[in-house]
């Protein structure tokens, strides 16, 4: 597997799964579950799941794919794998909020190094390109052939006045406190890994994110983050955040614009 090959069928694989969520988004009527830990799962998350996985098993069947859906049964990742989470901001999908997103990343030797994030409701699609830059495609988002693409690229920073974006359905007191710690201009909340997408284009400067978090969550975001020019670091010593741990759950991070004069915890 290339970039060159990886890059077309991640893209076109996030805008069939968007397509199918947002069939379901747009009717009636959805059935909602719960998962084991309580989080919800509605149908549009498992058939996501499901056109995204054999969609890359069938491109790639030697790469070890990991998806949010079916991460129970997965052995421990390897050096290389593809990472998945084919919906994103499942709250904000069920309260039909918008802030979701499908996410599909490539994670090598600990580091997410390629990814798609596609945000169907908004229209709005970012991924890094084959050379490991990032760029936002707009147009009729076709499937075989992409529109437009504008290379995105984080801020500089105004440490005075700084432009904040924290969770929508996960904020609290200490996200706060520790926004506190800054000379904000601006905060806003969003929700899905449309925060990292921000943080990318310059829309925001600073995503701290003081609350639970899984891999797949954040890898497509941080790919495209770090190929802005941006950077991901553990909250706690500010030391790179990785990928392939354990269980796959992520520490406390923090997602910025470097430039930021970053505050401890």
């Amino acid at each position: 597997m290339t970039y060159d090959e990886l890059i077309p069928v991640i893209r076109r694989l996030a805008l069939e799964a968007g397509d199918r969520i947002m069939e379901i988004y747009n009717s009636d009527d959805f059935e909602v579950k719960s998962k084991s830990d309580a989080s919800p799962v509605t149908e549009a998350d498992e058939a996501a799941d499901a056109l995204i996985s054999a969609g890359l098993r069938a491109a790639f069947p030697d790469v070890l794919l990991i998806t949010e859906e079916q991460a129970a049964s997965h052995a421990q990742s390897g050096d290389t794998f593809l990472i998945v989470d084919p919906l994103d901001g499942t709250k904000e999908f069920i309260n039909r909020r918008g802030d979701f997103t499908v996410n599909i990343a490539l994670v090598e030797n600990g580091t997410p190094t390629r990814g798609v994030v596609y945000a169907p409701a908004k229209g709005r699609m970012f991924y890094t390109r084959a050379d490991g830059r990032s760029v936002e495609e707009s147009g009729a988002l076709d499937k075989e052939a992409p529109g437009d693409l504008t290379p995105i690229s984080v801020s500089q920073p105004d440490n005075g006045a700084l432009l904040v974006v924290a969770s929508k359905s996960h904020r609290d007191q200490a996200t706060d406190d520790y926004i506190g710690k800054y000379q904000v201009q601006d905060s806003k909340s969003a929700g899905s890994s449309l925060k990292f997408c921000l943080v990318a284009t310059g829309e925001a400067d600073l995503y701290p994110r003081v609350g639970r978090t899984m891999e797949w969550d954040t890898a497509a975001g941080h790919a495209v983050l770090a190929g802005a020019g941006g950077d991901v670091v553990r909250f706690d010593n500010h030391q790179p955040l990785t990928y392939g741990k354990d269980g796959y759950a992520n520490p406390f991070f923090i997602a910025y614009a470097p430039g930021v004069d970053l505050k401890e915890a």
